[in-house]
Formats: structure tokens, C-alpha cells, sequence
């Protein structure tokens, strides 16, 4: 379920830009682990208490330990101020126009600071002859809405979303990310786990991860899928979905965000979390955690409420996804 914030007034949206212009200075918390996926439906909860509990458990199996092999992506550069597009393309020893194409550039005198570009393979063999962009070998993933943040203490939280490009579910979801210097050196690696271990066809789930020590700068990055394998649901419960979400508080600090889970089917579900993603005005991912409700265990048709604080690593928030998840009841109890 996603929550969004009205227009902005002139004075804000300035505001924001101002600061987004700046590295942001505040710490989202790290992500916990059981995640599951999100519902998409939406109900109006009851007026009366949570149901007991007079559901049948449904069966659980022992899943499957399938695995996929990890591909690295493109590097992507970070225009800095006073770059070119010449100057980048000598640097990685490609052509301007190899450049422009990759990132449908139209006018190279539109290039930004902060701008993100990949950069192409190579362009030309040695015969001068084109050389074709070789054919990629799928990946679990891809990544999107990626944004970075140092922390007071000298740390560096970058954030986004996986969206799964596959015909078939997947779980067990790791990122990795690299920091590379000019000269396409490795600074740091890092890696960590999506927070929803349950992601279906097209589906998405925000990742946080945190350089604790973090070089001060760095020319470009790597983002890549670690692992990602099709997914046994067996355990998992996805009769739950999210309502009436709503947030309010001061647009650059912190936000109080509340709203209830309901369990639309015929079961117990148990384990039950919220995962929430708050995204800027460019659409980055600025914020996520994952949250338990007042009630970890919801009967069949039964329903319970959440209320979380978020603080964003930019700002302002423009709008809020929250995702359900929990696990079905074991056999045997």
C-alpha cells in the first residue's frame, strides 16, 4: 500500500532541493531478517477486536535449496563538477558518442553534477570495426531508485530497491556493492539482504546497506546480485494486506507512519512484520525498516495496527510504501 504527501508549496520544494544537494546526515535502521511479500488488495479493518484464533493450520514442507550464479552490472559513473563527457569518455577509453548512446544524451552540454552514466563497453576494435555490447547473461535482479548517504561518523548508507525480472519467484535476495576510484580501483565492498525474502514476478523489495567506514569519495560504483533463488512459498503467508496507511512530521527529520495489517485468509498467520520504503521527489529510496505490529500472530480475518517512526537519509518524504508479511502456522501445533 503506498501513502502519499500533497503538492508541496514553492518554499518547500526549494527547500528539499536545497538539501538534497548536500549528503544526507541521518541513519535509517538496519533492516531485520523473516521478510515476505506484499499484498496489493486493500480492505476497511473492523470495528471490533481482533478475532480468536479457530483456523485449521495449513501444512508445512521442507523447501528446496536451489541456486543461481551472481553477474555483475555495468559500471555507472557519478558526474562530478566540471566534468565532460569528453574528459569521461578518455578516462574509460570509449567515445563520446558511445557515451551519448548509452544514455540517450542528446546535447552533451546538459550534463549535471550528480548525474549517473554507464559506461559502455568497449567501442572499437582494432580495426577500427564496431564492437557489439556483449550479450548479458540473465541475473536474478535488477536494482533501481539508488540512493547514497554519508553519516556523521563517517559511514556511508546506500539505498534502493531490487525488482525481480524473472517468470518465477525468488527468495534468499543479497546485494552487493562496490566503490571504485578513478583509476577503477576498489575501494570498499559491502553487501547485504533485501527486506523482503519473498519477491514474485515484477514484484520489488528495498535494500539497506551501510559502509561502516566509508572512503570519503569515490568516481563510480557497482551494484550486483549476490543470490537469488526460486522460491519454495510453502512457509510463507500471503493473505495479508496493508491499510489505511498514513504518516505525518516535520519533512526533514523524522516521520511517524501508521496504519493496520489485515489477514484476508482462511488461516492463522504468525511471524507477522511490515516492511516501509519512503521515497524522495526523484523517487530514491531514502528510508526503510522493518517494523512487527502490535500483534505478531493474526487469526483468520483478523487484523492489528502498526505505528513506526522513519527517518530519512534525504528529504522530504513524497510518498511511503508498506509491504505485509508473516509465515504460516508449523504442523503439529
Amino acid at each position: 500500500m503506498i501513502a502519499r504527501r500533497p503538492a508541496l508549496s514553492a518554499i518547500g520544494v526549494l527547500a528539499a532541493l536545497l538539501f538534497l544537494s548536500g549528503c544526507g546526515q541521518v541513519i535509517a535502521l538496519i533492516p531485520t531478517a523473516t521478510p515476505a511479500p506484499e499484498a496489493e488488495a486493500t480492505f476497511s479493518p473492523p470495528s471490533g477486536p481482533t478475532p480468536a484464533h479457530t483456523a485449521t493450520p495449513a501444512p508445512v514442507t521442507p523447501p528446496p535449496t536451489p541456486t543461481l550464479t551472481p553477474t555483475p552490472e555495468p559500471t555507472v559513473y557519478l558526474v562530478a563538477p566540471g566534468d565532460t563527457l569528453s574528459r569521461i569518455a578518455i578516462q574509460y577509453g570509449v567515445s563520446v558518442e558511445a557515451l551519448q548512446e548509452e544514455n540517450n544524451i542528446l546535447d552533451p552540454r546538459t550534463l549535471q553534477p550528480g548525474q549517473q552514466l554507464v559506461i559502455p563497453f568497449g567501442n572499437t576494435t582494432e580495426g577500427g570495426q564496431p564492437l557489439g555490447r556483449p550479450t548479458p547473461t540473465p541475473v536474478p535482479f535488477a536494482h533501481q531508485k539508488i540512493h547514497f548517504s554519508f553519516t556523521p561518523l563517517g559511514g556511508l548508507w546506500v539505498m534502493g530497491e531490487v525488482e525481480n525480472t524473472n517468470a518465477f519467484t525468488l527468495e534468499q535476495i543479497r546485494v552487493g556493492v562496490t566503490l571504485l576510484d578513478a583509476n577503477q580501483a576498489t575501494l570498499a565492498v559491502e553487501q547485504g539482504s533485501a527486506l523482503l525474502n519473498l519477491v514474485e514476478p515484477g514484484g520489488i523489495a528495498p535494500f539497506a546497506i551501510l559502509f561502516e567506514k566509508a572512503p570519503k569519495e569515490f568516481a563510480s560504483y557497482q551494484i550486483y546480485p549476490l543470490s537469488g533463488v526460486p522460491a519454495y512459498e510453502g512457509g510463507y503467508y500471503k493473505d495479508l494486506v496493508v491499510e489505511d496507511l498514513a504518516y505525518e512530521g516535520e519533512r526533514l527529520t523524522s516521520y511517524q507512519v501508521t496504519g493496520t495489517v489485515r489477514n484476508v485468509g482462511q488461516h492463522e498467520t504468525l511471524e507477522v512484520q511490515v516492511i516501509l520504503t519512503a521515497y524522495d521527489q526523484l523517487d530514491r529510496v531514502i528510508a526503510a525498516r522493518t517494523i512487527v505490529p502490535a500483534q505478531s500472530v493474526i487469526a483468520a480475518d483478523g487484523f492489528t495496527t502498526f505505528s513506526a517512526i522513519l527517518v530519512p537519509l534525504g528529504g522530504p518524504i513524497e510518498r511511503i510504501h508498506a509491504a505485509a508479511q508473516g509465515r504460516r502456522y508449523p504442523t503439529g501445533n
